[in-house]
């Protein structure tokens, strides 16, 4: 077993705190990665206060992670010793379902669905009765070290700064994996609905994927941040500019992480036009199905990507020289960094250096 420190809350209402705990040693096809850097998405705020009333604590979140190979496996083939490599989401899937033969484990088809990197299998065993995975629960990257099958680690592009890295493997991959599916190309017109963490990055991949991409946002300050990215912006509540853009939108994303009214965007749509939903996780504001049926619009849902998704966007942002713009903060000011998050106070992306955590372990 391996001694280890992270970060937990151990109730909805807790702090983050110092937590130690400890991993089992890497098993014959498994890594063991020391965790260098580790992004803060508003998905591990979620989890933590239990907004999704799934949360098993205690809880030690984080699924940005980039780190360095300490220890490898007897057969391991895809990593050694040294590598720079990251890990998202996922830990595990049952790699058997119709979903994971096809490559898509974000849709693990198992009684348990996937496996998160923290928080356990995404179905419960005191949901469906079983748990093919022999663990409750997981713990994340806000820890000192990782130990994963190699299938579920990625290599990070030497291109890419580690630390601009990490939030690719969630808030990166997001946005990559319905830009692809619903194969937004070059010319089209590109809609990203909300500038935050999700939002600017999709903006930069659909922008380097050749599209024309507008910005929807609430906040004015935030029309000269999207100029910055060479994108076009426009006020949410803004009923001219609304009106002027109608039926326009090859393809839209909407990356706003809670409830919201999607109406006024559907409209936005061409014929055969998508909006796509990737940040809120819960019931939504009932939707005009007038306004889908007679343009043949859609409104769909995208969860995360999968691994091949996964490694193709590291790749994409280092040949097109595009990733987060981060802050970089220490471990101990977690708590502060969360409620900037949810205010809105961070441009764009919360980046945990965890060389601070060395600061807890007396080392």
């Amino acid at each position: 077993m391996i001694k280890v420190t992270g970060y937990a809350a151990k109730h909805s209402f807790s702090r983050l705190k110092k937590y130690e705990f400890e991993r089992e040693d890497a098993k014959a096809h498994e890594v063991e990665i020391e965790v260098l850097y580790c992004g803060v998405c508003h998905s591990d705020i979620h989890q933590v206060k239990n907004e999704w009333h799934n949360t098993v604590y205690p809880c030690v979140p984080g699924h940005e992670i980039v780190g360095r190979v300490t220890r490898v496996g007897p057969a391991v083939r895809k990593h050694a010793v040294g590598d720079l490599v990251g890990v998202g989401c996922m830990i595990d899937s049952c790699g058997k379902c119709e979903a994971c033969s096809s490559g898509d484990q974000n849709y693990c088809m198992a009684p348990n669905s996937w496996l998160a990197t923290y928080n356990g299998p995404m179905q419960p065993k005191s949901k469906v009765g079983e748990n093919i995975y022999g663990v409750d629960n997981t713990f994340g990257g806000y820890s000192s070290m990782l130990v994963v099958k190699e299938d579920f680690v990625l290599k990070i592009p030497a291109q890419l700064k580690p630390e601009v890295a990490a939030p690719i493997l969630c808030a990166g991959v997001t946005t990559y994996s319905p830009l692809k599916h619903w194969g937004v190309k070059a010319g089209d017109k590109v809609g990203i609905i909300g500038m935050g963490g999700l939002g600017h990055m999709a903006a930069k991949i659909a922008k380097a994927m050749g599209a024309e991409v507008t910005m929807f946002t609430t906040t004015k300050e935030k029309i000269e941040e999207a100029k910055k990215l060479g994108v076009d912006a426009v006020i949410e509540d803004d009923k001219k500019a609304l009106k002027d853009l109608e039926a326009s939108f090859d393809f839209m994303l909407s990356t706003v992480p809670e409830k919201h009214d999607i109406n006024n965007y559907v409209q936005l749509l061409k014929r055969n036009a998508a909006l796509v939903l990737v940040g809120a996780l819960e019931p939504m504001a009932p939707v005009d199905n007038m306004q889908v049926a007679f343009k043949r619009r859609t409104v769909a849902g995208s969860l995360i990507g999968n691994l091949a998704e996964t490694q193709e966007v590291l790749d994409f942002c280092a040949q097109h020289n595009i990733g987060p713009d981060v802050e970089m903060i220490r471990i101990q000011d977690i708590n502060d960094a969360y409620k900037k998050v949810e205010q809105g106070d961070v441009r764009f992306r919360y980046v945990i250096d965890m060389a601070s955590l060395k600061e807890e372990m007396g080392e």
